[in-house]
């Protein structure tokens, strides 16, 4: 492969390229447009799992200092005491 532009192709005398030089482009375009695919969903799937990933680490902080501010048997005990 020489290049991946199409201003590669080599042209003879009235202008139009080869068969196979076409031919060749057309097959670098494809291959061009299937890695700019998997590239393009790779960093989708990515960002989505690193977001999923980074919203149940905050739930778990979030239960974290829920469980945190819970008064413990002992305060309600001594609450429940007096009435």
């Amino acid at each position: 492969l020489r290049c991946c532009t199409a201003a590669s192709v080599v042209t003879d005398g009235n202008g139009s390229g080869s068969v196979a030089d076409e031919r060749s482009l057309y097959i670098m375009r494809v291959v061009q447009i299937a890695v700019m695919c998997v590239l393009a969903l790779t960093v989708v799937f990515g960002i989505f799992f690193l977001g999923c990933n980074l919203l149940i680490k905050s739930e778990g902080m979030i239960n974290f200092l829920v469980k945190d501010r819970r008064p413990s048997k002992e305060v309600e005990a001594v609450v429940v005491g007096p009435y």
